[in-house]
């Protein structure tokens, strides 16, 4: 297929071209697209091979060389670089070979972890990548932006971001953010005419640039310009160089790491003060206090920070929580409130009208019908049934102009099955299609609806005024304006209603609100005051009400559980919706959101309080309802004043400030516009409230797992150093040989370290109270599980070293011993890690096999040094028989058996924490 867009040079089209300066109608012309239909799926396969991917240029990954490289800058290698030339000085090439080797095994470790973490991340930002609405082969589909093309017309909504440069085609109060590429602090206006040529980028208002996003409106427009080609790509500078801020675990643990370093040189100064004080050979006591200052320095710390965040981030997205800043990852743990939506996150956002009500004529309030709605989903099967008679909406005028209006102000679209649907679906907002439903069950032809009756203007939905309109002319009778939107807001239009019907619309609102039922009022205004530029106000008092509809979301299943599981943890759960405050309570009572003595709070109650009541309220608040967005900001605010840490859900383009406010600003993955998106930590690909939890539950994982590592470093590195001042204050001569010290810390250590972080849930995490902020990395309860695990190590391994010593063993077959002993315990005291309560028989080690296949090979690597002939002599061991290795491993096991003995302690305490 010939193309002649696709002929043409891709800056030709792109730049050349002054766009803004012609009508829709040249653009569509040159661009020889269809602003109706779209492109065909063969012309942007054409295109696409011409033009590329709708993408900027991204920086090249960084080679392996590089990454490699990359593992030999810090203070360790440094140490170890120095013991090396120290090693060769003294005339120890053996020892200085081990040290080598030992650094490049580290430098490979560490390439392979760290590229394995950059592929994690590069997987996690393809799952969030930008989806766009275009039209193609005459219908609407979502693409992902990086698949647009010169040509594609794309549909705009509140909310989305712009993808592409484009000309407008077709503009209905459509208003964009365009601060990060003009640096206009308001919205701005946009309109489809063409401006003068000279226009300067800000002026320039029949164009929508990529990076910008809509405010308000809705629009289409056709692609013109796309990746390097358009306005942002072509200011190189704004997106190189961007690189993610180090998160507070990462800056605490360089602050940690930088501390043990001062106490590692410190540690150095003390064993060379103590070896010439005894008179022991300068060369032995410079190589052991180097090898014992690598010992103090945890340099697989920040290798297992690193991979504990990447392993949690990928666990939280096969759970459908898209992480999009690694902060979220910690401050998950540490949440205390979670304030969520209620439609489609607590809820099903299934929503099905099951009850209509009609008002009376005049003041006959009492005249006022209510009609049932049968069926269930998206299927358009189900009767309308006033009592017992059934209803046909072309015998019954009120119903019909009810149903009308209904279908008519709305964006929505109903999909029957076909091909690659295999049940009806809803294109748009889950609550216009329930109203396309139940037109259809009523008999209504949407599509003949729609031509007879085509809108001619409209005022899109706002939060604010929670109110939509749109102007028909409908069989040459004169022009109409329908208006939906929530009860309150609909009737403060109708001014011209008798007081009955109004107070008889709001009784009826409140009472369906009660049983948890989502309304709507729908009304027309007969005579076309409708002027977009005045907004809802001309409407103001000449609106008369068509009806109401009620509809129900279900509530999701599990999300009671999950509610309960956050109150056991420790986690408040607050709703925050736009609904009624009546509906909104139902519903968190149903979920166990409020209890006995809980409130909601409107929006206009909201108004009314003080900061200072507001956060004494807080307590007492389960529901804010009929909240505007702008007072979610205050919500956030009003918490973190207490001192909560705040998860917040939203979903539009209005719920971004607080999101970006929020401890963790959640955003929707299915409802969610590109603004809440981007303003978001997080992004719940199911929009389901039980999926947050289960991140919550997963940041409490990786804060764990990582305080596991730093555990199992100090435990295993305050035994070495102890038994090492141990035998210099005795009189005793040197336990372990250099190279058998930097073996048990950098070999029999790495294979275990990276492991631990591996390691599942234990099961309790949402039976713990929330991680404080400002925890510490060795708090007391982990200082104490130091102190009893090393002391115990050192008293096995400093024990047997004196006791074989006084026996006269022979100083290398001793220092073998030692060197396998204190090996030995660090493979019990990994497992001792695993859980602060609960049993390491009882957690099995086949629960985390990364860790399983850590321990093995580090066993292996152990007796491989033992009895390959070349490494006793690297390495300065003798080979161990049967009996004594069997001797030395039940020793070892003391370690086991002493921290069982204080976790059984800690289960008879707190019977809670052992389940």
């Amino acid at each position: 297929m010939h193309d002649p867009v696709s002929d043409r040079h891709p800056a030709d089209a792109a730049l050349a071209t002054p766009w803004h300066a012609l009508e829709p109608a040249q653009v569509l012309q040159q661009l020889d697209a269809d602003a109706t239909l779209g492109l065909s799926a063969a012309v942007v396969a054409l295109r696409r091979a011409r033009h590329g991917d709708n993408a900027l240029p991204e920086a090249p990954p960084r080679p392996l060389w590089r990454t490699f490289a990359r593992q030999f800058v810090s203070p360790l290698i440094a140490i170890l670089f120095v013991a090396a030339v120290l090693a060769v000085a003294l005339g120890h090439l053996g020892d200085a070979g081990v040290i080598l080797v030992v650094v490049l095994v580290n430098a490979v470790i560490g390439t392979f972890q760290e590229g394995r973490a950059e592929r994690s991340m590069a997987a996690l930002r393809r799952l969030s990548a930008l989806q766009v609405r275009v039209l193609r082969d005459g219908g609407e589909q979502v693409v992902a932006a990086r698949m647009l093309v010169p040509g594609d017309t794309v549909l705009l909504a509140a909310g989305d971001a712009v993808a592409a440069d484009a000309r407008l085609v077709e503009a209905a109060q459509l208003q964009l953010a365009e601060a990060a590429l003009t640096g206009e602090s308001v919205p701005v206006s946009k309109s489809v005419a063409a401006v003068p040529e000279s226009a300067g980028l800000a002026d320039r208002h029949g164009m929508v640039y990529s990076g910008t996003h809509v405010t308000a409106g809705r629009a289409r427009a056709v692609v013109v310009a796309t990746g390097a080609r358009t306005e942002v790509g072509r200011i190189a500078g704004l997106t190189e160089g961007a690189e993610e801020p180090k998160t507070p675990l990462e800056r605490r643990l360089a602050q940690f790491g930088r501390a043990l370093v001062a106490a590692a040189v410190g540690l150095f100064v003390l064993v060379v003060l103590l070896g010439l004080w005894r008179q022991l050979p300068l060369a032995d006591v410079l190589m052991v206090a180097i090898s014992q200052m690598v010992s103090m320095v945890p340099e697989g710390l920040p290798v297992a920070m690193t991979i504990a965040l990447a392993v949690g981030m990928q666990r939280m997205a096969q759970r459908g929580a898209i992480i999009r800043r690694l902060s979220a990852v910690e401050t998950l743990g540490s949440t205390t409130v979670i304030c969520s939506d209620k439609t489609g996150t607590l809820t099903k956002n299934e929503m099905t009208v099951v009850r209509l009500w009609l008002p009376g004529a005049g003041d006959a309030a009492a005249l006022a019908r209510e009609v049932a709605v049968g069926g269930i989903g998206y299927a358009p099967g189900g009767a309308l049934r006033e009592g017992e008679m059934p209803l046909a909406a072309a015998a019954d005028p009120a119903l019909l102009a009810l149903l009308q209006a209904a279908a008519l102000c709305n964006d929505a679209q109903l999909l029957p099955p076909d091909g690659e649907r295999t049940a009806w679906t809803v294109l748009g907002d889950p609550t216009e299609g329930a109203l396309l439903v139940l037109a259809r069950k009523a008999g209504l032809d949407l599509e003949a609806l729609r031509r007879a009756a085509p809108r001619g203007a409209e005022l899109p939905f706002d939060s604010d005024s929670k109110l939509m309109a749109t102007r028909h002319a409908m069989d040459g009778a004169p022009r109409r304006v329908f208006v939906k939107g929530a009860p309150e807001s609909v009737l403060r239009l109708c001014g011209g209603e008798a007081p009955a019907v109004v107070q008889g619309a709001r009784a009826a609102a409140e009472a369906m609100a009660a049983q948890a039922l989502r309304v709507l009022a729908v009304a027309e205004v007969p005579d076309d005051p409708l002027a977009p530029e005045a907004g809802f106000d001309a409407l103001t008092g000449r609106a008369r009400l068509l009806g109401l509809v009620a509809q129900i979301d279900p509530p999701r299943d599990a999300v009671r559980q999950a509610v309960a599981a956050c109150r056991g943890a420790g986690i408040r759960t607050v709703m925050v919706t736009g609904d009624h405050k009546l509906t909104g309570l139902a519903i968190a009572r149903a979920l166990g959101i409020a209890r006995d003595g809980d409130a909601a709070v409107d929006g206009a109650e909201l108004e009314r309080l003080g900061e200072a009541d507001l956060r004494a309220a807080l307590p007492r608040i389960a529901v804010f309802a009929r909240v505007q967005p702008a007072q979610k900001l205050r919500i956030v605010q009003a918490l973190q004043a207490r001192g909560e840490v705040v998860a917040m859900t939203g979903d539009g383009v209005n719920d971004a400030p607080a999101l970006a406010r929020a401890d963790v600003g959640v955003a929707m993955g299915i409802t969610g516009t590109e603004v809440a998106k981007s303003a978001a930590k997080i992004v719940l690909t199911d929009d389901n409230f039980s999926t947050l939890v289960a991140a919550v539950e997963q940041g409490r994982v990786v804060y764990g797992n990582l305080k596991k590592v730093i555990l199992y470093l100090f435990a295993t590195s305050i035994d070495e150093v102890a038994v090492l001042l141990l035998a210099l204050l005795g009189g005793y001569p040197l336990p372990l040989a250099a190279v058998q010290i930097l073996w048990i810390n950098i070999v029999t250590e790495g294979t275990l370290t990276v492991n631990l972080v591996m390691d599942p849930a234990d099961g309790d995490e949402m039976r713990r109270a929330p991680v404080p902020r400002d925890d510490r990395l060795l708090d007391r309860a982990l200082l104490q599980r130091v102190a009893l695990m090393a002391s115990s190590a050192v008293a096995v391994c400093f024990g047997w070293f004196a006791w074989r010593h006084a026996q006269g063993v022979p100083e290398d077959l001793l220092r073998t011993e030692v060197f396998t002993l204190l090996a030995m315990c660090q493979w019990f005291n990994v497992m001792n890690c695993q859980s602060a309560s609960r049993s390491a028989l009882r957690l099995g080690l086949l629960r985390n096999r990364w860790l399983l296949g850590g321990l093995a090979l580090s066993v292996a690597l152990q007796m491989l040094v033992l009895y390959a002939p070349p490494m006793n002599a690297l390495f300065h061991t003798q080979p161990l028989d049967a009996g004594t290795l069997l001797q030395l491993l039940a020793l070892a096991g003391t370690v086991l058996w002493v921290e069982e003995a204080r976790k059984g302690w800690v289960r008879r305490s707190a019977p809670t924490m052992a389940a």
